[in-house]
């Protein structure tokens, strides 16, 4: 995986000049005049007024995703929570825009719950998790009266035990169990398998002994479990499994315990659309095979169905996104490829140098025009993996001209770093024709905002 072969001819894979976009495109975008717009705004002008690097959000998609959500997971089970997960792209307007949509928010930092609550959210419609909470991450959450705390670790059980009882309240928790299931998907990315940093294992007896504890302990509500078997998932033949393992332990933990299990949080994962090549399962199909198995797996147990909880996140903002690049130098090596320089890269999208991600491009004021032409698209930073795509199609480019990668909502401006001093490009909502920051472009004084010296 990743860019660690780069001394190699260009493959010999057909390509589609004419190839058609849109699938990896916001739902919104279209192509006027030979220019790529997306939500009513021409991007070109969009680059040119508001600068680049510049992440841009169809507001439109976003709220149709999880639109979609809410509406094929509830047509087969009425309570049923779409709780977004922020680690995937989030600032104050995104939280607003999922609260307004009638979801819920899961936060994965004290840092995302801040933002959540700062935004206008109650508290009563987050969540929090995470394998490792810190004390006062942990007493911000019981204090802020979040709606769940998922618990990862027995040790995370006593100090929300401690938390809330300083607090005088009664903190509901879920668990997250790993059902042992290791899904079809990138191994940085895999987190219900047996050996994950994450959650209470099923095999040696610790998923039981923390629902004991969690029903014993002083201040803790324990209202149910949590799983989540990674992401980027294709197959949801693993969600089936999965959900078997679950719902048999959800009857283990009633037997032994007395404590009815009120909810069954399956996590999200559902894969999206970056390459041309991708086939993704749909949210549709989704919803029927994860509430409809879970539905079966509880009338099998003879079990209450519970309130169940799905944790869409790249789904719901990944195609909604583009970033634009001005392109810069460009360099040819004879036999081997053409490397265009653009003005971002690792330091706002990672995931090709992280995970080996790839990415499908084009240059918007040449966006009618057939991608005749391969390259690698070279970011600006001191090192030899920063690459963004390597050997795709684009059409003939030139320097200045504005490159678009499609399918940057999710993991780019959440894992964006200021390395080499780089100044993190802003995020731009648009919708019906008009643009506006959400998060503004970071300054030279950003950079030295912490420093002391």
């Amino acid at each position: 995986m990743g860019f660690d072969t780069l001394n190699e001819p260009i493959p010999e894979e057909p390509v589609d000049p004419n190839a058609d976009l849109s699938s990896v495109l916001p739902l919104t975008a279209e192509i006027r005049d030979g220019r790529l717009w997306i939500g009513g705004v021409d991007m070109v002008e969009l680059a040119r007024e508001a600068g680049t690097a510049l992440y841009v959000m169809d507001e439109d998609q976003i709220r149709h995703q999880l639109r979609e959500f809410r509406k094929w997971t509830t047509y087969h089970w009425k309570d049923v929570e779409t709780v977004y997960a922020a680690k995937a792209f989030t600032c104050k307007e995104m939280c607003r825009v999922v609260h307004d949509e009638g979801c819920m928010i899961l936060c994965a930092s004290g840092g995302e719950l801040a933002i959540a609550l700062a935004a206008g959210v109650p508290a009563s419609r987050v969540q929090c998790h995470g394998n490792n909470k810190t004390p006062a991450e942990i007493r911000e959450a019981v204090e802020a009266r979040v709606d769940r705390i998922v618990a990862d670790s027995l040790l995370e059980l006593e100090r929300i035990s401690s938390a809330a009882v300083e607090a005088g309240v009664k903190q509901p928790v879920l668990l997250r169990i790993t059902p042992g299931i290791k899904p079809d998907t990138h191994g940085y990315i895999q987190t219900g398998q047996e050996d994950s940093k994450f959650g209470f294992g099923l095999n040696h007896g610790l998923a039981m002994e923390a629902a004991k504890r969690a029903c014993e302990l002083p201040g803790i509500d324990f209202a149910g479990l949590h799983m989540h078997i990674g992401s980027q998932i294709f197959a949801l033949q693993s969600y089936t499994k999965a959900i078997e393992v679950m719902v048999e332990f959800m009857a283990e933990v009633q037997r032994e315990t007395d404590c009815p299990v009120r909810d069954l949080d399956v996590g999200g994962g559902i894969g999206i659309k970056y390459g041309l090549a991708d086939e993704p399962s749909t949210i549709e199909d989704f919803g029927k095979i994860v509430v409809d198995g879970i539905k079966h797996e509880c009338e099998r147990h003879g079990l209450a169905v519970p309130r169940i909880l799905i944790e869409p996140g790249r789904a719901v903002v990944a195609n909604a996104g583009v970033t634009l690049y001005t392109v810069g130098t460009m360099k040819d090596v004879p036999g081997i490829r053409t490397y265009v320089a653009i003005d971002g890269g690792m330091t706002d999208n990672i995931r090709p140098a992280l995970y080996g991600a790839r990415y499908e491009c084009l240059v918007a004021n040449k966006a009618d025009q057939p991608r005749t032409q391969v390259v690698t698209i070279a970011g600006k930073h001191c090192e030899t993996g920063d690459l963004i795509a390597k050997d795709v199609p684009i059409q003939d480019v030139e320097t200045g001209d504005i490159l678009a990668v499609c399918a940057t909502g999710a993991y780019c401006r959440s894992m964006a770093s200021n390395y080499n001093q780089q100044v993190r490009p802003g995020v731009v909502f648009v919708r019906d024709g008009e643009w506006r920051f959400v998060v503004r472009r970071e300054t030279y004084d950003d950079l030295m905002r912490c420093d002391v010296g």
